[in-house]
């Protein structure tokens, strides 16, 4: 499981540290797509499988189809060389607007990666009583 927020700096050649404790799951390589929201998503392999499996039975729809082509359209599998780096493409990169700085983000069975001004933008955690208000709409307690 993943969980935790790490910051991080993209290199002149698109690549970036991928977080030491993320790396322990991930293992050498995995998949990095689109994600929501702005950010990207990145699924260590077992975990893609499962989630292409889940877009494969998706009925015939014109939503169905487009939902597959946005989530594999843009997906590229990714190695971590020695230095625990991956390249990350550019043109996932321009979509989502990493450019220096990114937030790696763990959230269950994936990772986001932001960018951190977009991160800092969409994720404000400082209005404590609205989020247990959505918790228990969603049924949760704490």
């Amino acid at each position: 499981m993943f969980m935790g927020t790490y910051g991080h700096s993209i290199d002149a050649k698109g690549r970036v540290i991928v977080p030491a404790k993320f790396r322990e799951v991930l293992g050498d390589s995995f998949v990095v797509t689109l994600g929501l929201d702005g950010c990207l998503f990145v699924y260590p392999e077992e975990e893609w499988e499962d989630f292409v499996k889940q877009l494969k039975e998706l009925p015939g729809s014109k939503e169905a189809r487009k939902l597959q082509r946005y989530f594999m359209a843009g997906a590229a599998p990714c190695d971590v060389d020695k230095q625990g780096r991956v390249l990350i493409p550019s043109s996932l990169r321009e979509k989502v607007g990493l450019d220096k700085d990114v937030v790696f983000v763990g959230v269950m069975s994936k990772i986001e990666i932001w960018s951190k001004e977009r991160w800092e933008d969409n994720n404000d955690f400082d209005n404590v009583d609205d989020i247990a208000e959505h918790m228990s709409e969603f049924g949760l307690s704490y």
